[in-house]
């Protein structure tokens, strides 16, 4: 069974070299090529693609400085603009709160781990994603079960779009300018995300979507 070619993508050259350094020492990985932003990474896709060379895992980071996010490089590899077919993604970030997830899920992602997971439970992780199975981190799966058996509203994607636009301190308008929606389907949003979060106020519905990771603090 051969070796599963691994890019690894990452902001932080210390953060690389130390997975880097883990993955060498789980059998059946390798680590062919690293990318310190999205961009990189769709480049780096490329190349190899170029030279015949195959990538079974793209390991993703979610937030790279100035570079391209996590989200939206995942979103263009499994568009195909880093060519076909794309590798599958392997989220891997310090990040667990509700919008980094469902924004990883939405964008094609097949897994979600956090770094602070044993180096097993990555190896695990990264060959289950290989294979085209999903892998999740055991916190971020209990907080999507939890989604689904909570018997109170969930909030929609959008909702928790607008909650993060909100805990910027965007206005309305500016809010309706960004998502490019009307002022009065931001206010119908808001109206549906108080009643949601039993709040009345977008400071309280802020600070309550922080308590509960909907949002990162």
């Amino acid at each position: 069974m051969s070796d599963i070619r691994v890019l690894l993508v990452d902001d932080h050259p210390v953060v690389r070299a130390g997975l880097r350094a883990m993955l060498a020492d789980l059998a059946g990985i390798v680590v062919v090529a690293e990318a310190s932003d999205g961009d990189r990474a769709l480049v780096e896709l490329q190349r190899l693609s170029t030279l015949g060379e195959s990538v079974d895992l793209v390991l993703m980071d979610l937030q790279m400085g100035s570079g391209m996010d996590g989200v939206t490089a995942t979103t263009k590899i499994k568009a195909g603009e880093a060519g076909t077919p794309p590798p599958p993604v392997l989220i891997l970030t310090t990040y667990d709160s509700d919008a980094d997830i469902l924004a990883a899920v939405e964008a094609g992602a097949s897994g979600y781990m956090l770094k602070d997971a044993p180096p097993e439970q990555i190896r695990q992780a990264v060959v289950a994603a290989a294979a085209g199975q999903t892998a999740l981190a055991p916190e971020v799966a209990a907080k999507l079960m939890g989604r689904l058996r909570n018997p109170s509203p969930a909030l929609s994607a959008r909702e928790v779009e607008l909650l993060e636009l909100l805990a910027t301190g965007l206005s309305n308008r500016a809010m309706a300018k960004q998502l490019f929606i009307s002022e009065a389907t931001v206010k119908t949003h808001l109206v549906h995300i108080y009643s949601k979060l039993g709040v009345d106020n977008r400071t309280a519905a802020i600070a309550v979507a922080r308590q509960k990771r909907v949002i990162r603090g």
